[in-house]
């Protein structure tokens, strides 16, 4: 007779291997990290954009968190974590077979099933930061390509090499906790590089271009920040107290960066941004990434001040010095925001990454170690070694980033047009898609441009009846 409780005796769904506490948070954290897409940035970048450029952009990134789960399954996930193709990709196949989803993952103690879908959310929110850097000016169409052929030959690459145990960088000791540099320096330099090949907005969109609604921005911003739990406190794969200190790490640099972000921006422009609070915890989130759960408390506070201040100085002053900078139209800074943040917090996670912290996330801990714990500890060499290895990843994922980024975007023009028109960039929404983000017009006028006026895509009433109202 077994003397376990009745809820922990194993059984066919319910298998001795499985955690169900473990999977329960998993599900629950992925959906969080979902959540962040969509809505989050779904209303983010419909609020925070020009009013004739809502509807698109709004649907860049639902477009995009539809296609990569149907690419994820088909083939991405095992070219991420599944059988060794070469030392930096995996083998494509299908992740869609009972047997397969219903077996133990590769790590933590769930099923395949909740490993794929919590590291397809992680997939998606990528694509859909790359969509920043593009709104205002892409052709749908070549976003429709864009998607599926960056995550099979760009993401997949970067996810293989860092996260699965297999690859050839996690195997050398990177650091990178939860996708400093697997997500947002990835996206940070995608996005920077497709833009170059995009080309830039119409010249008065670059010049005004006025969100139409910055309080579902915030809401938007909002939705982000708080699923930011399960974007870091999901990389355990086990809920434990790792996961607690990886979700308050990532809320105390989170709050410090918007902080400083804010203050410097009425210091130098005597005004508090709004859309700059935003910006600042946005580059606070993605520079604890790397680092949330193998840094202290007060590392988290140090890091929320140089990701509020440095990512703040490269937008705001190297950005107007630099030609490379200005020549190309990144219009929601994702160069700013996700790269250089991204690199900040893997750079800083080489300095801060605490033994202890190592020991409880990492299985082959002893080859991970701060740089300062190095020098306290007098294990110097590992610890260089270590701040190497952080400044190795970055470089392998910019120059990933930059040469499969550029091939797709070549490949996709000789298809379709990277760019709109300049008749459509002009009209915006109803050009692309027959639709505009709001009924009224004016003093409360009903807008009637639009080519439809149901969600049938049908008139409402009859061209005989049309004509005489």
């Amino acid at each position: 007779m077994s003397t376990l409780p009745e809820n922990l005796v194993p059984s066919e769904a319910a298998p001795g291997w499985m955690n169900k506490g473990d999977n329960a948070w998993q599900l629950t954290a992925a959906t969080l990290v979902g959540l962040q897409s969509v809505p989050g940035l779904v209303i983010l970048y419909g609020s925070i954009v020009k009013k004739k450029w809502a509807v698109n952009s709004a649907f860049m990134a639902l477009y995009a968190f539809a296609a990569v789960l149907v690419c994820w399954v088909g083939w991405g996930y095992r070219m991420s974590f599944g059988e060794s193709l070469v030392f930096f990709w995996g083998k494509p196949a299908v992740a869609l077979d009972q047997k397969y989803l219903l077996q133990q993952a590769f790590a933590g103690m769930f099923p395949n099933a909740t490993m794929i879908f919590f590291q397809f959310v992680f997939a998606a929110i990528t694509l859909v930061l790359i969509a920043g850097a593009l709104l205002g000016r892409m052709n749908f169409h070549a976003w429709m390509l864009f998607v599926p052929l960056w995550l099979t030959f760009s993401y997949t690459i970067g996810a293989y090499s860092i996260w699965c145990p297999e690859g050839w960088l996690a195997k050398a000791g990177v650091m990178d906790y939860s996708g400093g540099y697997v997500i947002h320096l990835s996206s940070g330099v995608a996005g920077f590089t497709a833009a170059y090949w995009v080309g830039p907005r119409l010249t008065k969109d670059r010049e005004r271009f006025p969100p139409n609604n910055i309080l579902l921005m915030l809401a938007g911003a909002g939705l982000l920040w708080m699923g930011w739990s399960g974007f870091n406190g999901g990389d355990p794969y086990v809920s434990n107290i790792d996961a607690s200190l990886a979700v308050l790490n990532t809320h105390v640099c989170a709050a410090t960066s918007l902080l400083v972000w804010l203050i410097l921006d009425i210091l130098f422009f005597g005004k508090p941004s709004v859309i700059g609070a935003v910006q600042g915890m946005i580059t606070g989130l993605v520079c604890i990434t790397p680092a949330a759960g193998l840094v202290q408390g007060w590392a988290a506070i140090i890091m929320g001040v140089m990701s509020g201040s440095v990512p703040w100085y490269t937008m705001m002053v190297l950005h107007k010095k630099i030609w490379l900078l200005q020549q190309i139209d990144d219009t929601m800074a994702v160069f700013h925001t996700h790269a250089v943040a991204g690199s900040l917090g893997g750079i800083l996670t080489g300095c801060f990454a605490e033994p202890r912290l190592n020991r409880l996330f990492y299985t082959d801990w002893e080859q991970n170690i701060g740089l300062f714990y190095g020098f306290s500890t007098g294990r110097t060499t590992a610890a260089f070694r270590q701040f190497g290895v952080q400044l190795g990843g970055i470089l392998f994922i910019i120059v990933l980033n930059i040469v499969a980024t550029s091939l797709i975007c070549v490949l996709i023009r000789l298809i379709v047009p990277l760019r709109l028109s300049d008749e459509d960039m002009l009209i915006g929404d109803d050009a692309i898609h027959g639709e505009e983000a709001y009924a009224l017009w004016g003093d409360g006028e009903k807008m009637e441009t639009s080519r439809h006026n149901s969600a049938f895509e049908v008139d409402d009433f009859p061209k005989g009846q049309r004509e005489m109202t």
